[in-house]
């Protein structure tokens, strides 16, 4: 149930019965709690189009909700805004029935069927932290959808095809020329076992790179290397299968840890030979143009502000790019059926993404009822501020960096004496949470689009808007449950509040179908943790003032155990929803 729709629709009727629109009535959550839980600003855009008083229309609006019994008070402040606050009765039935509801989220009018691009590495190069953003942020924002009632498909979208590959192709070469993946002559099957392992594949990326950034020959070679695999190079093809395949293993392991589940781990690759028939139609209809032996698609518009350069979708020595792929990408997803495509990539790609989609309009491949988006993120920095690197040049490590989030959640853990009676594996297993929450909670309490400093010392705190703060609190929660149900006590029904502190709690989980919704439409996971941290504080509120199992009123104990019932459910739908596992005990 949704507490502020049901106000709205109570609210609108008397705006209806006022003469005006009733979607005027809608309520929001209030500004200044002082004068009211709820507040309508409705009559002032009403008023203005019904060309009357706005503070007359809202004393029409207040007159008509007088003597409802579901306010206990309705108030007028400044030109019109109406304050609302509502009984005990009304908090206490809206809140049993979002407890005993299948789903906590608002129905759904339509379902469509969605893709979430997301993740984006690259083959043979080891994941680092700039790879938490939009692999949790778009793992966060497919978890929401789906749990909304959404068709969901979430897509790796790896870096597997382009000229990274030709620069790899040419360095093993150059080290190991007698391998037979580089005799054109060969015939014979190739070896099963990849000729390097994926640290020495993690090794031997950056060196490829800056050698054909260097030598304008090696580069050359490299561009023809990856011409040649995009044409079906026997040798090549079964070499890049062998990048391939031991990077994903690799990657599988890493994203599995931190909760990332792909549902498809399909790359550039996987429209290659989807791309020659485009590429033929968009020429012969004229979309695609010759300029210096490159085929490119003119994307600017009149009235741009800034310089859009055109899309390739050849290059000049026969090759595909990135823009080539994507661009087939999209084709193929529109034929399974896709609606909706949100890529959760960089924001420093949205030029990349223009281009894209403007092509894909262009083109006829994408209708204007096909929705693609560019959901781009900020960068990850240090305490400083500055971009966060290494001594060498690169982001840290993600493992390493999960490791160190291992390694100070423990202390953490130690310092609070939290799980030092466990046996070793358990407590270990509670300080891999611990750190997984503190990472990703750092992450995800920032809107997606800013920056943000990595600091793993204060991710990993007990205290204030943590990770470990949040777990502490959903474990505090099901101890209470734990302990209630070894008392041979069960939550009951909730009933209404009796107390500011409960009131307030079920006033907060209350809100969660609206800010599900506002995460989604603005594709915001950091409004659900903000979210999990108010449940929390509310919570904790409620804990300290209310002494749940020592109440001796058998009814108010057993709807305060609903309570807790329905905040920890809430909480550990919003964590998991934030790929955040909590564990049984802390």
């Amino acid at each position: 149930m949704s507490i502020l729709s049901e106000l709205s629709t109570i609210v609108g009727d008397a705006f209806e019965s006022a003469g005006v629109d009733p979607a005027y009535g809608q309520v929001v959550v209030s500004s200044r709690p002082d004068l009211g839980q709820f507040q309508c600003n409705g009559a002032l855009p009403a008023a203005k189009q019904a060309n009357t008083n706005p503070r007359t229309l809202a004393d029409n609006v207040v007159g008509a909700l007088g003597g409802d019994p579901r306010f206990t008070d309705i108030s007028l402040a400044g030109p019109g805004f109406i304050n609302l606050t509502v009984g005990p009765e009304f908090i206490g039935t809206a809140a049993e029935l979002i407890r005993t509801a299948d789903s906590m989220a608002n129905p759904l009018n339509t379902p469509v069927k969605v893709i979430i691009d997301y993740g984006g590495p690259n083959v043979a190069k080891e994941l680092h932290v700039g790879h938490l953003r939009p692999a949790i942020i778009g793992e966060s924002f497919k978890r929401m959808i789906r749990y909304a009632g959404h068709e969901v498909t979430g897509d790796v979208h790896l870096g597997d095809w382009g000229t990274p590959m030709g620069q790899l192709i040419v360095e093993l070469q150059r080290n190991h020329p007698d391998l037979p993946y580089f005799d054109p002559d060969h015939t014979s099957d190739y070896p099963k076992a990849p000729p390097v392992t994926v640290q020495e594949l993690n090794d031997l990326y950056p060196i490829a790179s800056r050698r054909a950034k260097q030598d304008e020959s090696v580069a050359n070679l490299a561009r023809l290397a990856t011409t040649e695999l995009q044409e079906g190079r026997r040798g090549y093809v079964a070499l890049w299968n062998h990048f391939r395949s031991i990077s994903i293993e690799a990657m599988r392991a890493i994203y599995g840890e931190l909760g990332v589940h792909f549902d498809r781990w399909h790359g550039e690759s996987t429209v290659h030979d989807r791309i020659a028939a485009m590429v033929d139609r968009l020429r012969s209809e004229g979309v695609a143009v010759e300029s210096d032996g490159a085929l490119i698609i003119t994307v600017a518009e009149e009235g741009d502000t800034r310089d859009i350069p055109p899309l390739i979708l050849v290059k000049s020595d026969g090759g595909y790019n990135y823009h080539t792929t994507d661009l087939a990408t999209i084709d193929g997803r529109i034929e399974e059926g896709f609606v909706a495509m949100f890529y959760f990539v960089d924001s420093r790609q949205s030029d990349h993404f223009e281009q894209l989609f403007r092509a894909a309009r262009l083109g006829g491949i994408a209708s204007e009822d096909i929705q693609l988006e560019h959901a781009g993120n900020g960068t990850v920095n240090g305490r400083d501020g500055r971009p966060l690197k290494t001594r060498d040049g690169n982001l840290p490590l993600l493992r390493e960096a999960a490791a160190d989030a291992r390694r100070l959640a423990l202390e953490r853990m130690d310092e609070r004496g939290l799980a030092v009676d466990y046996p070793d594996q358990e407590r270990r297993e509670v300080a891999r949470l611990v750190g997984l929450a503190a990472l990703k909670y750092g992450d995800l309490r920032n809107h997606r689009a800013s920056n943000y400093k990595f600091d793993l010392e204060r991710f990993t705190s007990f205290e204030g808007k943590t990770g470990p703060y949040l777990l502490y609190g959903a474990v505090r929660m099901k101890s209470i449950l734990r302990e209630a149900k070894g008392r041979g006590l069960d939550p009951g029904p909730i009933g209404p509040p009796q107390t500011k502190e409960d009131t307030n709690l079920m006033l907060r989980l209350l809100q969660f179908p609206e800010v599900l919704a506002r995460a989604i439409e603005h594709r915001a996971p950091n409004q659900l943790a903000e979210h999990a941290y108010e449940i929390v504080a509310d919570f904790n509120r409620f804990y300290e003032t209310c002494h749940i199992l020592e109440q001796p009123d058998e009814e108010l104990r057993s709807t305060w155990l609903g309570l807790v019932d329905l905040a920890h459910r809430q909480l550990t739908t919003v964590l998991d929803l934030l790929t955040i596992e909590v564990p049984e005990r802390m």
